[in-house]
């Protein structure tokens, strides 16, 4: 996606290095809020939302522009093309690329994957939801180009995914 988005072979290499950083700010969250197993009270959701902040003040700034890339996803990876995103509500463009890449993959990470609250969607249908939330959730540039990817996507989802919990075919 990265590639397709206009980012050269460095730059996409240095974000895949980086994307994993964020979730960082979880390790902020109480367990009782970040390993519930049913539907989080709006209260307990408050909470969950501050793990961008989170992660984004244990990184720091740094010497390092990994960890500096790494800090900037953590913080914006929540935000939503329409503003209704958090932790700042950024609108469009206002999104660094960095953070609307990973989430478009972050979301679809979370729709495709097992977790203690719900089965994994398939692929269709989490190509549908991302198709759908195109202009609202996420870069309506961003989406078109990931779900062309369709092929892409199988092959990693059979590389790094039970065989069980692939429905994408």
């Amino acid at each position: 996606l990265a590639l397709k988005s206009g980012l050269s072979e460095p730059e996409a290499n240095q974000l895949m290095q980086a994307a994993p950083m964020h979730d960082l700010g979880k390790i902020g969250i109480p367990d009782h809020i970040l390993l519930k197993q049913g539907k989080l009270t709006p209260e307990e959701f408050d909470v969950i939302k501050t793990h961008t902040e989170i992660g984004y003040e244990i990184i720091g700034p740094q010497n390092s522009e990994l960890l500096n890339l790494g800090r900037l996803i953590a913080l914006t990876h929540h935000e939503k093309w329409n503003a209704t995103g958090y932790p700042r509500k950024l609108r469009g463009e206002e999104i660094p690329l960095v953070g609307r890449l990973v989430a478009v993959g972050d979301v679809f990470d979370a729709l495709t994957s097992v977790r203690p609250y719900k089965k994994a969607w398939t692929l269709e249908d989490a190509l549908a939801l991302i198709e759908k939330e195109a202009g609202e959730h996420f870069d309506p540039r961003l989406a078109k180009i990931f779900i062309g990817l369709r092929p892409e996507l199988v092959k990693i989802m059979e590389r790094f995914q039970d065989k069980e919990e692939f429905h994408g075919g």
